[in-house]
């Protein structure tokens, strides 16, 4: 029957007392049609409710899903014993049926020897119990075969349409289908093979497939068999078991196989009964649920418990069967996918016994198990192996109680039951008749279901994707995602980004990423070079071709060599969505041409995307056969269009970039001309390098509430995944819709922070939301990612809010979808108004730009991307708006980088230095104009300056920086000889320079150090490396302007002028050694400019400056606590080198210099005594030795030497030093 339609006739047998109602009418009418449910539906003119005998709407009845393999129809009949009368419409056929006895094959043979045949279609229907048999073989002798078997209760079609000659290109192809096909139900077999592309169906489930190999004709000899193979046969595969079962409506090519038994047409001597005919099977299963019980009689005090049954499962442990003893007990259960028994004793004291057999018996099929206790022997034995038979002595004889509990037990409550199906119970090696416990003649059960074995497998067809492994229990199935790149319930979605675009706007910098371009779809994950430059993301691929490969000649003139390229995966998702792609070639000859350009036939081409040839080399297009010294005209014979092409003995070489994105990558190189004598060649081709990504940007703008963009429908029956980027100002509007009969899917802003996905598959509306902590309607990108399979629904918005619903056990899980997505809500009701961006439906982007262009009330593209992303550039970098993303503007900061993030720093050797003019020499006006270089806002008098920079060095003296004037005043930062920083600051109206000394730490220790420093007015702050910020005061005394700023020198002064002698004679020799880097005073990047030789400046370099990223380098310097820190402004013990309470207006502290000079009297004269003392020692023993520290040379004093050597001195505080200005 190919489709039946079922009405059911309902009459009621109440159980109330007389006068009872009348019990001959029909009690379906008033029942509605809630009432009525069932297993699923075909459609909605087939519903449940149509199954009503005088229901006359729909078409006909109630007709379930094809793929529905246990239906079921539930009538909701509220009270009384009701009387059923089911009338079933479809279609009658006949069909002959052949009974197997494992011993009768049926041999059709050829009317020809031998057969080549382009075509075939082969069709029948099975039944069988056994898991393991040949369907059909056929084979040929020059290695064709055509094999269906069953293996493992799967049917398994194995086909070989031939080898090659050296079998380097094998053609066995393998394709399985079905499971648990030994369940006792007609099973439907189609094969059809058109040379080599073959569908596979079982039980309307299709696979298509193109066989391996080279060849179209499956060449067979003689015959084909049905139901095994002859014993002359070369079996290709283990199993060589005949069929025992049933077979019908057998067709090979044609010829009705079973009619042609029937009419003994055909060889049929092998089968010693045959018959037209399917008997019953006695195996007659009994499937037990979590809650079911079957309670069988035994024998009572004998000596002799033996239980053999059968049983399949999924579930790893549950409870066989346990039987009481006097006294004690024997349980025999499933733990672990072993068979492990329990026998215990409690006579005396308690007595255990365990045995086990078996592994991975939860596997689904069917096994055997036989359980023996004799006297005092117990034996175990699985699937009738007795070589494998466990045995344990019993410490006493046992007795038996008599009654036999088989899946689950309520003595053992705490026993799992068992979940699956038993079948050929034998008690007391007896075969136990289930038809007459299902009559209630013998024993008792409670929710075991008869002569039926519904358990189902749950990874066929399997739903865990992307080669991810499914594993299962009688409930449900689980998806293991390790190692596959995706992640979920069913492992649909991928853990990485689709493009090094997206990697960008995470705010990623340059590096090796995995990407997945099409997401959820079939493309695996594969390894890119992302570099992240401030305007655009380039994604490298590399393939497998050695650089200057040399070209080998064939065996024959005539032949080409051809070089095939390898790439880590399908590169054409990356060149489909990149905006620009370029590929570099390069061809270098001795004697051998290239394109034989202008007039010849090209000795060599390229194979790009879809296998097509080109004649065009690398710096030329598509349609011009030229290298690029032809278009450039510099050939090296002006005659030809390429160096190589005039054939010169000499090395040349023709190199260029190919960039027509359509035709890349580059798959193959055919070279033609090296077979004659003396040619030679090489060849390079570079990675692909693709720069951008459409789909990335791929956004438009919903304008009305009435405008929405419509698409082919989704596409969503079992899984299905859903993403985009979205930004708007309104609080509500529908982001898509797609809908069905009743089936539906909506995903939807609800409010200004929810967010709700909701649908319908069958089992009534579900609703998921999403919270967000900040509103959502705030103009800023935000991310939503819905994904919905047969286990559970989720939903995600912005990476961090997350919502799941696991799918009920049972019900409908398909969900049917009909008319089209619509992007925005049809019809306008609550319609969106904002931006949608980067729409993806199961990993393919939608092309909202596309449609948008011709759609009223929707715009291509979106603006404003630097509200979400502007983020991203730091170090005050501005975000620069783009059609299709943004970029970080770096000119006005002392960094580079696509995030403004990369240090820009500098190398500089003994007397380098570099300049920067604010002023020229004879006048006050600007050296330059403001826009082209960045100078200060207001060139002259400052009264606010800020100072920022990095620098690392193990030498001092040193001039870090020094910002001079055409004025006296200056703002130097200088390295002392014990390794400690100062600032001197020189504005006028002091005596002597105000200066700022950090001399609790030497930070010439070779470590990176972060200076930032800022001035407004009189108060000054301070802030080195990590640690707080710290102000200081300029006395009143003291100007507020720096007058006349004119130029800004890095590691050395060079000046005219009057210039602060101290800082000359002192720290301006031989110069700063080490690396400067972030150099910013106010908005002049003075580093920077020098480095960057293509942007005009006013920056000069003496000496030797190389660029280098040393300023990048993390700090190692340990954090100090607040206690102990000397730039803490509360540290314990601590006095900083100025404080304002204590300078006169001059500027110098009197006070301080008095209490200085005495104390270094003092420690003079302690010092003196001190080394006297050791003098003397050593001398009375006749050695001399000297602890002078090296370095004291150049250190300005002995305490100097000391702090410059030692390490733990520069590293450790003591909390009783103080400072003193003098």
């Amino acid at each position: 029957l190919q489709r039946v339609v079922m009405r059911c006739w309902l009459h009621p047998f109440l159980t109330a007392p007389s006068p009872a109602p009348p019990c001959d009418e029909v009690l379906a009418s008033p029942l509605p049609y809630s009432a009525f449910t069932s297993s699923s539906v075909m459609a909605a003119d087939f519903g449940a409710g149509y199954a009503k005998l005088n229901r006359r709407v729909g078409n006909g009845g109630w007709s379930p899903l094809d793929s529905d393999r246990y239906q079921w129809l539930q009538v909701d009949l509220r009270e009384g014993r009701i009387g059923l009368r089911v009338e079933l419409y479809g279609c009658a056929y006949w069909a002959d049926v052949i009974s197997f006895d494992g011993q009768g094959v049926i041999s059709y043979r050829f009317r020809q020897k031998k057969m080549k045949i382009l075509k075939d279609v082969i069709s029948l229907k099975f039944k069988t119990t056994k898991g393991d048999a040949i369907l059909l073989h056929g084979e040929g002798q020059q290695g064709d075969y055509i094999t269906l078997e069953l293996q493992r209760a799967k049917l398994l079609l194995q086909i070989n349409l031939g080898s090659n000659q050296y079998a380097s290109i094998q053609g066995h192809t393998s394709v399985s289908s079905g499971s648990l096909l030994d369940d006792d139900h007609w099973h439907s077999v189609l094969i059809e093979r058109y040379r080599r592309s073959v569908n596979f169906t079982l039980d309307q489930h299709t696979q298509s497939f193109r066989t391996n190999g080279e060849f179209d004709r499956l060449d067979l000899d003689y015959e084909i068999t049905f139901g095994g193979m002859p014993v002359s046969a070369k079996p290709s595969s283990g199993a060589r078991e005949n069929y025992i079962g049933c077979m019908e409506a057998i067709h090979y090519n044609g010829d009705n196989i079973t009619n042609l038994v029937r009419r003994r047409k055909v060889d049929t001597s092998s089968f010693h009964n045959l018959t037209f005919s399917c008997t019953e099977s006695r195996s007659f299963p009994a499937f037990f649920n979590s809650t079911s019980s079957l309670q069988l009689p035994g024998r009572t005090d004998a000596d002799t418990v033996s239980v053999r049954l059968q049983f399949r499962t999924w579930n790893p442990s549950g409870l066989l069967f346990f039987t009481p003893l006097m006294p004690g007990g024997v349980e025999v259960s499933l733990v672990e996918g072993k068979v492990t028994v329990h026998i215990y004793v409690t006579l005396g004291k308690n007595t255990r016994v365990d045995i086990s057999s078996g592994s991975g018996l939860n596997d689904g099929q069917w096994h055997s198990v036989h359980f023996l206790a004799l006297e005092s022997i117990a034996m175990l034995t699985i699937n009738g192996d007795e070589m494998s038979t466990v045995r344990a002595a019993l410490p006493i004889q046992i007795r038996s109680g008599g009654d036999y509990f088989f899946g689950g037990n309520y003595l053992s409550p705490s026993q799992r039951s068992f979940q699956g199906c038993m079948q050929l119970i034998h008690v007391d090696d007896q075969l136990v008749d289930l038809q007459s416990v299902e009559q209630g003649m013998l024993g008792s059960f409670e929710n075991v279901s008869l002569d039926m074995c519904a358990i189902i497998d749950r990874c066929v067809p399997n739903h865990c994707e992307h080669g991810s492994k499914c594993s299962q229990t009688g409930d449900t199935f689980k998806c293991a995602c390790e190692g596959t790149g995706y992640s979920g319930a069913t492992c649909h979605n991928s853990v990485y980004e689709q493009s090094c675009e997206e990697y960008k706007h995470l705010g990623r910098s340059s590096d090796t990423y995995w990407i997945d371009p099409d997401g959820s779809g079939p493309l695996e994950p594969f390894r890119v070079t992302c570099n992240v430059m401030e305007d655009k993301v380039w994604t490298t691929i590399v393939n497998d071709l050695p650089a200057q490969s040399s070209v080998a000649a064939g065996s024959r003139a005539e032949d080409k060599t051809v070089l095939t390229l390898n790439y880590s995966m399908s590169v054409n998702a990356v060149t489909s969505s990149a905006e620009f792609c370029e590929q570099h070639v390069a061809y270098m000859c001795y004697k051998s041409r290239l394109l034989n350009s202008p007039d010849g036939s090209p000795s060599t081409w390229w194979v790009g995307r879809g296998n097509e040839k080109h004649f065009y080399w690398g710096g030329s297009g598509p349609g011009v056969q030229k290298c690029t010294c032809g278009i450039e005209r510099n050939c090296t014979d002006p005659r030809y269009y390429c160096n190589c092409d005039a054939d010169l003995r000499q090395w040349k070489e023709d190199a260029g970039m190919l960039m027509y994105k359509d035709h890349l990558p580059v798959s193959q190189v055919v070279v033609g001309d090296v077979h004659r004598s003396g040619s030679e060649a090489r060849l390079t081709v570079g990675p692909l390098r693709c720069q951008g990504d459409r789909h990335f940007w791929n956004a438009a703008s919903f304008n009305t509430p009435a405008s929405y963009l419509h698409f082919p429908t989704f596409q969503a029956e079992t899984s299905a995944d859903v993403s985009f980027y979205f930004k708007t100002s309104a609080s509500h509007g529908v982001f898509l819709e797609n809908l069905g009969n009743l089936d539906f899917i909506r995903l939807e802003l609800k409010s200004a922070t929810v967010v709700s996905l909701s649908f319908d598959v069958g089992n009534g509306p579900v609703e998921l939301t999403v919270r967000s902590s900040t509103p959502l309607n705030d103009d800023q990108w935000h991310r939503v990612e819905a994904e919905r399979n047969i286990k559970e629904a989720v939903l995600r918005l912005d990476k961090v809010h997350r919502e799941a619903r696991s799918a009920p056990p049972q019900g409908h899980t398909h969900l049917q979808l009909f008319s089209q997505l619509f992007v925005g809500a049809s019809g306008g009701q609550r319609g969106f108004l904002g931006c949608i961006r980067s729409l993806k439906v199961n990993g393919v982007t939608l092309d909202l730009e596309g449609r948008a262009k011709v759609t009223p009330g929707v715009k291509p593209g979106c603006s404003g991307h630097c509200s979400s992303y502007g983020m991203h550039c730091q170090n005050e970098g501005k975000c620069i708006e783009k059609y299709n993303g943004y970029s970080c503007d770096c000119s006005l900061t002392a960094f580079d980088g696509p995030f403004c993030n990369d240090d820009v720093g500098g190398y500089f050797e003994s007397g380098t230095l570099v300049r920067y003019d604010l002023m020229s020499e004879s006048s006050s006006s600007p050296a330059v104009k403001e826009g082209n270089s960045g100078v200060l806002s207001a060139v002259g008098n400052l009264t606010r300056e800020e100072l920022s920079f990095s620098f690392s060095t193990s030498h001092t003296p040193a001039v870090l920086i020094y910002i001079s004037s055409k004025t006296q005043d200056y703002l130097a930062v200088v390295l002392r000889h014990n390794g400690t920083l100062q600032i001197r600051y020189n504005l006028g109206g002091l005596r002597e320079s105000f200066t700022i000394s950090l001399n609790h730490r030497n930070m010439a220790n070779g470590q990176p150090h972060n200076v930032n420093l800022s001035r407004q007015d009189r108060l000054i702050q301070l802030q080195v490396d990590h640690y707080p910020t710290v102000s200081y005061t300029f006395p009143e005394a003291s100007d507020t302007e720096f007058n006349l700023v004119k130029t800004v020198f890095l590691g050395k002064v060079f000046e005219t002028g009057q210039i602060d002698p101290v800082l000359i004679e002192r720290y301006n020799t031989p110069g700063f050694v080490g690396c400067l880097s972030r150099v910013q005073f106010n908005r002049i990047t003075p580093l920077k400019a020098a480095l960057r030789t293509g942007v005009p400046s006013t920056a000069s370099v003496q000496g030797v400056l190389v660029e280098s990223n040393c300023g990048a380098s993390p700090l190692t310097v340990p954090p100090m606590s607040a206690v102990f820190d000397p730039w803490h402004p509360d540290s314990t013990g601590v006095q900083f080198p100025f404080n304002e309470e204590r300078v006169s207006r001059d500027g110098v502290n009197r006070d301080s210099a008095i209490i200085g000079g005495i104390i270094a009297v003092v420690i003079f004269s302690i010092l003196c005594t001190l080394v006297f003392l050791v003098r003397h020692m050593f001398h009375h023993k006749g050695s001399y030795h000297t602890n002078e520290a090296k370095g004291a040379e150049s250190a300005d004093c002995a305490d100097a030497a000391i702090i410059v050597n030692d390490p733990a001195f520069t590293e450790t505080i003591d909390e009783s030093k103080k400072e003193w200005f003098i």
